[in-house]
């Protein structure tokens, strides 16, 4: 009977352990890009008539430039999602080297083609810091997929609609 309840005992602990072990990483980015608001140009010779934006996977870019120094990210397949930014200020306009006061959010999006899904942290955000430097630990509404193929992670501004991207995350191969 001692023998049977050390058992139970064992089995119960290491339950936990199991379901603990079924949360893998799903991906993760290290490194960030900043956000040119103008992919190119139309028009002939020296006079571009029109511009196409930075559009990505459907999620509009703002309207001045931004920079980011440093990226890390983990997105977890039970939707946990940690996001550590430096540096993400304005490149260009009279605001340059600032944040403008603003918060971002974090848009996982795994379809390499459309139609997309979102799958975003809590839409208010959280506050960069006067040097730009922020941290999302959050989960992802919807889940995430079970794989993420061909992931982009997108920084993206509150309050604006539709949400222009300010930086995007480097997945690690």
């Amino acid at each position: 009977m001692k023998k049977a309840l050390v058992l139970l005992a064992f089995l119960t602990a290491l339950l936990p352990l199991s379901a603990l072990a079924q949360v893998r990483t799903l991906v993760t980015f290290d490194g960030g890009i900043g956000v040119m608001p103008v992919a190119s140009g139309v028009g002939a010779g020296p006079t571009v008539n029109a511009v196409n934006l930075n559009i990505v996977r459907g999620v509009p870019p703002p309207g001045l430039p931004w920079v980011i120094s440093a990226l890390k990210a983990t997105v977890k397949t039970n939707g946990n999602i940690r996001v550590a930014g430096r540096g993400l200020l304005l490149a260009g306009g009279d605001p340059i080297g600032f944040t403008a006061n603003l918060s971002v959010f974090a848009t996982l999006i795994c379809e390499p083609t459309a139609p997309f899904t979102q799958h975003s942290t809590n839409p208010a955000g959280v506050r960069l810091e006067p040097d730009g430097d922020f941290l999302i630990t959050d989960v992802l509404s919807p889940a995430p997929p079970a794989d993420c193929d061909s992931p982009v992670l997108l920084i993206r501004v509150t309050g604006a609609q539709p949400n222009p991207w300010f930086a995007a995350g480097i997945p690690r191969q």
